[in-house]
């Protein structure tokens, strides 16, 4: 299957899984679980992998995985802090990529957000953006996205639009407090644009079953869930003997209890 664009893959009924990749495991561990249920997956590089790994290394092993997958993979940039990292993703083989200006002026998002999809879509590579601020737990605070403000930034052509509706990144704990009514308020002044949910494993898996039915989100990413799954794997592939010192042995007992909870992501949305 060819690398697929947000275009690609957020049109249907149903979400995607946006999965927070920091390395080969996880990554590889994702498309074979987007593989298992017959559906689309969004392999997205953040700001963590980025100060980790080469933005080179990320797209080119995001790449390799893609081109050899059995269902469309997105190679997604997540949380790209400005223009120069959005190109340099572009450039790296990235299908897609997300302008976070956020924290900046509504006129200067906007100003910028264009400057990324002209960029981008002539290199035919998709664009999300965002609007409001998605707070972290313990620390960053939310600013609720304005509906308002939503219209004017689709006007730019992004391909999706991540939104602050009670979502949280980094939750350890499903019990987010999700304002349907809002997030049904922006999709009104937005139809037809796909909504993103960042923060989504402090999200129910009942309650993201409900927000894909009721509302226009396509979109959920999910990172710590599933982080936390790949540590408990490996603190146990290491204790089940502590005389074993090669990392490939280790490592790759993570891969299966990961696929696994990552199947069970992509099935509920």
């Amino acid at each position: 299957m060819t690398v697929a664009t947000l275009a690609d893959v957020l049109d249907g009924p149903r979400a995607v899984a946006g999965l927070v990749v920091l390395g080969w495991e996880d990554a590889r561990a994702y498309v074979l679980a987007a593989e298992a249920e017959g559906r689309p997956v969004i392999l997205q590089a953040g700001p963590g992998a980025r100060a980790y790994t080469p933005l080179r290394v990320l797209g080119a092993m995001f790449r390799v995985l893609a081109e050899g997958a059995s269902v469309p993979v997105v190679c997604h940039l997540d949380h790209g802090e400005g223009f120069e990292v959005c190109r340099q993703a572009v450039e790296a083989g990235f299908s897609s990529v997300m302008y976070d200006g956020s924290a900046l002026p509504l006129a200067e998002n906007i100003d910028i957000t264009q400057r990324v999809v002209e960029m981008a879509h002539a290199a035919g590579v998709s664009v999300e953006a965002e609007l409001g601020v998605v707070g972290y737990a313990g620390g960053k605070r939310s600013v609720v996205t304005d509906p308002a403000e939503a219209v004017a930034m689709a006007a730019t052509g992004i391909d999706a639009l991540a939104v602050s509706v009670g979502n949280v990144h980094l939750m350890t704990d499903r019990v987010a407090a999700i304002d349907i009514p809002a997030l049904q308020a922006i999709g009104k002044a937005v139809p037809g644009l796909p909504l993103v949910l960042h923060g989504g494993s402090g999200i129910a898996p009942a309650m993201r079953a409900r927000i894909v039915a009721e509302t226009v989100v396509r979109k959920f990413n999910i990172g710590t869930e599933l982080r936390q799954v790949w540590g408990s794997a490996l603190r146990e592939a290491v204790a089940r003997d502590a005389g074993r010192y090669d990392r490939i042995e280790i490592l790759s007992e993570t891969v299966t209890p990961l696929a696994e909870a990552a199947r069970a992501v992509i099935r509920g949305l």
